[in-house]
C-alpha cells in the first residue's frame, strides 16, 4: 500500500469515472425540471417552484456529514454502494411522478445519493493521492462530476426538444444509475488503509470527538471556516443557476435548445477549468485562488442581471464557470490540506455540509426576493453575497499550501516585520496557552540561553535557538526533530519581545509549516499575563522539551 495517484492510478482513474457518473445523475434535472415545472405542472410562485432545490439541498447537506462519520467508521465502499442503491428509483420516480410533490420527493432521495456517493468518492481520492498532490486530485475529481453534470444537461435538453420533456431525457439517468451501481460494488476498492496509512506516520494521533471536528470545521479553525461560508455561498450561487436561470432566460423568449446550451456551459467551463486550477493551487496557494474565484463569480452574476440577450448570457455563463473553477476544488484541497488524516473524513463531511446547505439557502432566499422583487433583483443579492464572502476569505484566511516564491520589493526592517505580522494569524500569550493545553500546538522558544536563563522559560516548550530553527523543524532536513514530521502541527514561535519570532514563523511558513504563527508581544507579554514560568538552574540542551 503506498500513497500517490501514479501509485494508485488504476483505482484512482476508476473513481474519477464513478464521479462523472455521480454527476450526471445531477445533470439529469439541470435543464428538464424547472422546463417540467413551468409547462407541466404549470407553477407560478418562484418560491414554490424552488421546493424542488430546497428539498435537494437540506437533504444532500445532512447526508454529507453523516457521509464523512460513516466512512470513518464503516469504511468509503459501504457508503458508496449505499449511495448507488439509493439512486436507482430516482429516474422512474421522475418520469412517473403525477404531482410536484413527487418531485419534490425524489429529490430527497437524490440528495442522500448525491451526499453519499459525491462524498464517498472525494474522500477515497484524497486517501489515495497523499499529501502533496492533492489540488490536482479534487481538480479532477470535481472536473469529471460538472464536466458530466454539462454534457448531461445538453443531452437532457436535446432528448427533451426532440421527444419531449418525460421519458427521454431520465432514461440517460437510469443507465447511470445502473453502472455505477456496478462500478462501486464490483471493482471499486476500500482505501480507509491509506488514510491510515498516512495518520500512523504522523506524531500527533488526531484523536478528537464529532463535536470537535464540527466546531473546528465550521467556526473555530479559520482556513477550515473559511473555506466552509466559501462553500456555501458557492452553492448558493449553484442552486440559484440551477432553478431560476433557465426560467429567466424562458421569460426572455430563448428556445428550450438554446437554454440547454446555457444550463450546459456554465458547468462545463467549470468542470474542464478545474483540470487547471485543481494543480494551479498546488503551485500558487489556496487562498488568493478562492478569493479571485468569489470575486468573478460576482462579476458573473451581476452580469446575468444586467444582460438580456444570448450572447451576453453566454459570456456571464463561461465567467461564472471560471470563478466556480477556481475556487471548487481548492476549498477541498483546503480541507485537506488542514485536516489530520484520523479526522479528515469527518472534516470533509462538515465542510460539505455548509456547503451543500448553500443549494437550500439559496432556494429560500433567491425565491423568496424573485418574488418580491422579480428574477433579476435575486441575482443581484446574490452577487452582492458572493462578493463578501470572497472579502472574508481575503481576511479571514492563511494560506494553507506552500506558494511559490513572490519577489518583494526592498524595504526597512521595520515595515518588512509589519507586513510580515499583518499576513501572520497571531495569538496573544493566552490563545497560545490554550491552543498547547488543548494539544492542538506546540510552542517554541528561539530565545538565546542568557535570556532565558535570566527571565525564566515556559514549561513544555522547545527550545530551539534561531539559527538552528529552519534546520530543526524543516520535515526534509536531516538535522530536523522527530516532532517536525508531524502532520498539521501548529508551531507557535515565541522571542523575547514579539518581533523577531513573527520572521521566524514567516520563514517556517515558507518551509511548508503553513500554519506557523508567534506570540503578539512575545515572551514579555506572556509574563505579563501570568502565565506559568520556570527558572531553570541549569541551561537547558537545545531542540529539546525545556
Amino acid at each position: 500500500m503506498q500513497l500517490g495517484i501514479r501509485a494508485n492510478l488504476a483505482q484512482f482513474s476508476l473513481l474519477v469515472a464513478v464521479n462523472a457518473l455521480v454527476g450526471g445523475m445531477l445533470g439529469q434535472e439541470r435543464t428538464v425540471l424547472p422546463l417540467l415545472a413551468d409547462h407541466t405542472f404549470h407553477l407560478t410562485g418562484y418560491t414554490f417552484l424552488l421546493t424542488y432545490v430546497l428539498a435537494f439541498g437540506l437533504t444532500k447537506a445532512a447526508t454529507n456529514y453523516f457521509a464523512g462519520t460513516w466512512s470513518d467508521r464503516f469504511g468509503r465502499k459501504p457508503v458508496l454502494v449505499v449511495g448507488w442503491l439509493i439512486a436507482v428509483p430516482v429516474p422512474l420516480l421522475l418520469i412517473w411522478a403525477p404531482s410536484w410533490g413527487w418531485v419534490v420527493a425524489t429529490n430527497v432521495l437524490l440528495g442522500v445519493n448525491q451526499g453519499l456517493t459525491w462524498s464517498a468518492t472525494v474522500i477515497m481520492k484524497i486517501d489515495l493521492a497523499g499529501p502533496h498532490r492533492r489540488g490536482l486530485a479534487m481538480g479532477l475529481n470535481e472536473a469529471a462530476g460538472y464536466v458530466a453534470v454539462a454534457v448531461t444537461a445538453l443531452a437532457t435538453g436535446y432528448l427533451a426538444a426532440r421527444y419531449g420533456l418525460r421519458p427521454a431525457p431520465f432514461l440517460l439517468g437510469l443507465s447511470y444509475a445502473a453502472l455505477g451501481l456496478g462500478l462501486s460494488a464490483f471493482v471499486v476498492r476500500e482505501t480507509r488503509g491509506h488514510a491510515q496509512l498516512e495518520a500512523a506516520g504522523h506524531h500527533t494521533r488526531g484523536e478528537v470527538t464529532n463535536r470537535q471536528v464540527f466546531s473546528r470545521t465550521s467556526l473555530r479553525e479559520p482556513a477550515l471556516s473559511s473555506a466552509s461560508q466559501a462553500g456555501m455561498v458557492n452553492n448558493l450561487n449553484d442552486g440559484l443557476a440551477w432553478g431560476l436561470f433557465p426560467i429567466l432566460f424562458a421569460t426572455a423568449g430563448l428556445s428550450v435548445a438554446r437554454i440547454g446550451i446555457l444550463a450546459a456551459l456554465y458547468p462545463a467551463v467549470w468542470g474542464l477549468g478545474q483540470l487547471v486550477t485543481g494543480p494551479l493551487s498546488d503551485r500558487w496557494g489556496r487562498k488568493w485562488l478562492i478569493t479571485a474565484g468569489m470575486l468573478v463569480q460576482a462579476v458573473a452574476l451581476a452580469t446575468t442581471a444586467a444582460a438580456d440577450s444570448f450572447p451576453l448570457w453566454a459570456a456571464a455563463a463561461v465567467l461564472l464557470g471560471v470563478g466556480t473553477a477556481m475556487v471548487y476544488p481548492t476549498l477541498l484541497a483546503t480541507i485537506g490540506d488542514v485536516a489530520h488524516p484520523a479526522w479528515r473524513a469527518r472534516a470533509v463531511g462538515v465542510y460539505r455540509l455548509w456547503r451543500d446547505g448553500g443549494f437550500a439557502v439559496g432556494a429560500i432566499l433567491a425565491g423568496l426576493v424573485a418574488d418580491l422583487w422579480g428574477l433579476r433583483a435575486a441575482v443581484w443579492v446574490v452577487a452582492v453575497i458572493t462578493a463578501l464572502s470572497g472579502l472574508v476569505v481575503a481576511i479571514r484566511m492563511y494560506e494553507t499550501h506552500p506558494a511559490a516564491s513572490r519577489r518583494r520589493r526592498p524595504m526597512p526592517i521595520d515595515d518588512w516585520v509589519a507586513t510580515v505580522q499583518a499576513e501572520l494569524p497571531r495569538l496573544s500569550p493566552e490563545e497560545a496557552y490554550d491552543a498547547v493545553r488543548r494539544n492542538e500546538a506546540m510552542i517554541v522558544d528561539t530565545r538565546p540561553e542568557f535570556q532565558r536563563r535570566a527571565s525564566g522559560e515556559i514549561p513544555g516548550a522547545f527550545v530551539i535557538e534561531r539559527n538552528h530553527l529552519e534546520w530543526r523543524l524543516d520535515p526534509t532536513s536531516t538535522a530536523r526533530i522527530p516532532e517536525a514530521v508531524a502532520h498539521g502541527i501548529q508551531w507557535i514561535v515565541i522571542c523575547e519581545g514579539g518581533y523577531s519570532s513573527s520572521l521566524a514563523a514567516r520563514s517556517l511558513r515558507e518551509l511548508g509549516l503553513f500554519r506557523s504563527t508567534d506570540v503578539i508581544g512575545g515572551f514579555e507579554a506572556w509574563q505579563e499575563a501570568r502565565l506559568p514560568v520556570t527558572h531553570p538552574k541549569t541551561p537547558t540542551r537545545p531542540a529539546t522539551h525545556s
